[in-house]
């Protein structure tokens, strides 16, 4: 074909576009229950507009201690109340993590580990999110460890190296693994002992993880002894110490070493009919936190385990806060009220089972992050991502949980192409990079620090002065 036959027929083709892009109604063109949708000049010509983020200031601010007392309760009010990345606290209630910091402080006298589990999808694979929180509470609390982690960790994890091998068979609630009948564990899954296996973990040699998180000294196996056979030994490859332990004792139980000096490398040898629900590598005492990711989840496995084993468990673990980061993966199949509102059922439903099985514990929801997809060409939050958040939030607060909210910490409408234009996101425009998930656990964790702090002030301060004070401050 001749050159100029080419270019005429580009021309042409261009040119039947651009009379399409004039005349095809704006709103689109509905066929029985499709709609056909078509660029317009301006989204052509222009494309993707970036939202009026401004990422540098997605930051909490230093509280500073003044000397009047009036002055210093109203910035608290500002902080907690105004600031982004706040927590939705119940019944406003500023005090909700009160009882959680009281015990965390006492951990180290009473020579115990609190456990923070924090359960998610996919955007906290790898200890993403929850490593800079733990960073923040073992920092302020004691304790270090890299926390809970299942028998065998199909997810790479920057927190620590494990391995395992031998006759283990997995029953998971999501994804890979057999079903059972409720037998899953606290951490949605378990691992069936069917004769011997080994466990090991090493330290993580990433140079970024927090020196804490790479030392063990307080571990604890969690099970359930099927016929009273279950007997596990310890081992610290980098020293003689080793330690058999056969509780003989049927149900769900703990094997708990107490390391006279922190190791970095241990094998665990376990022999007999046994369920695993997971190992715990702490550090000494103070607070531990657990990174839970469920890939694929929309956070519905809580009603899958049976709710005496979760009760058990959670009691064995010792748990004190219970963080639940779930939404992203049901917001593309959120297209109407009826989608919506199933979905929010689920949660609330969800919600009630944890708080029923773990009721000392305090418990925060943070709902899905800003997520993009293309609409009449261009790349938007998705339609219903904003009535799902209000949905979560107010379904979180009802049943006792404060709420924390991605979506706003990151700038709201719009706001995940602005990070992925600024390396915080990646072109799927769903999950954070580990930038991106650094800043987001990192805002979480000053939110925390601004609670505590809040906290630390009021507890020495008379309840009456405390409250003549707060109300003035809002005035």
């Amino acid at each position: 074909m001749k050159p100029y036959k080419i270019f005429l027929f580009i021309a042409l083709i261009i040119g039947a576009l651009a009379a399409v892009c004039y005349f095809f109604p704006k709103d689109g063109i509905k066929v029985g229950t499709a709609e056909l949708r078509f660029p317009s000049f301006d989204d052509v010509l222009v494309g993707d507009t970036l939202a009026n983020v401004k990422i540098d200031e997605i930051d909490s601010v230093e509280l500073k201690h003044l000397n009047d007392l009036k002055d210093t309760l109203q910035q608290y009010r500002e902080a907690v109340t105004e600031q982004t990345g706040h927590f939705y606290l119940p019944n406003d209630d500023v005090a909700f993590f009160d009882r959680f910091f009281a015990r965390a402080e006492q951990a180290r006298a009473n020579h115990e580990v609190v456990r923070i589990l924090h359960y998610g999808d996919s955007q906290i694979e790898m200890d993403r999110i929850s490593c800079n929180i733990r960073t923040w509470f073992q920092r302020t609390f004691g304790g270090g460890g890299p926390g809970m982690v299942p028998v065998i960790q199909t997810i790479p994890s920057f927190a620590v190296s494990q391995y395992a091998s031998g006759d283990l068979t997995l029953y998971s609630s999501y994804g890979d693994g057999a079903r059972t009948n409720g037998n899953y564990g606290l951490m949605a899954k378990c691992y069936r002992l069917g004769g011997g296996a080994t466990f090991g973990a090493n330290a993580s040699r990433h140079s970024d993880t927090d020196p804490r998180v790479k030392r063990f000294s307080n571990i604890t196996l969690l099970y359930n002894d099927r016929t009273g056979d279950f007997s596990a030994t310890l081992k610290d490859r980098k020293s003689p110490h080793k330690e058999t332990l056969s509780p003989d004792l049927k149900g769900i139980h703990t094997c708990h070493w107490l390391m006279d000096s922190a190791t970095t490398s241990l094998q665990i040898s376990m022999q007999g009919s046994a369920d695993l629900y997971g190992i715990m590598l702490d550090d000494g005492y103070g607070v531990a936190v657990d990174n839970i990711p469920l890939r694929g989840s929309s956070g519905n496995q809580f009603t899958l385990i049976t709710d005496t084993l979760l009760r058990s468990c959670y009691q064995q673990a010792n748990v004190g806060m219970i963080i639940l980061q779930f939404g992203g993966n049901s917001v593309p199949v959120i297209y109407n009220d009826k989608s919506l509102n199933n979905y929010c059922e689920s949660i609330d439903r969800q919600l009630k089972r944890v708080r029923r099985t773990c009721p000392g514990a305090t418990i925060l929801f943070i709902g899905p992050s800003d997520m993009s997809t293309r609409r009449g060409g261009k790349l938007d939050t998705y339609p219903m991502l904003p009535r799902l958040i209000d949905s979560l939030r107010t379904i979180a607060l009802r049943n006792h949980a404060a709420y924390w909210d991605i979506y706003e910490v990151m700038g709201g409408q719009g706001s995940m192409v602005v990070w992925a234009h600024n390396g915080l996101a990646g072109p799927d425009y769903v999950h954070f990079t580990p930038a991106g998930a650094r800043k987001v656990g990192q805002t979480l964790a000053n939110s925390f620090a601004t609670m505590y702090d809040f906290y630390r002030t009021r507890k020495n301060m008379p309840k009456q002065q405390f409250d003549t004070l707060w109300n003035a401050s809002a005035k």
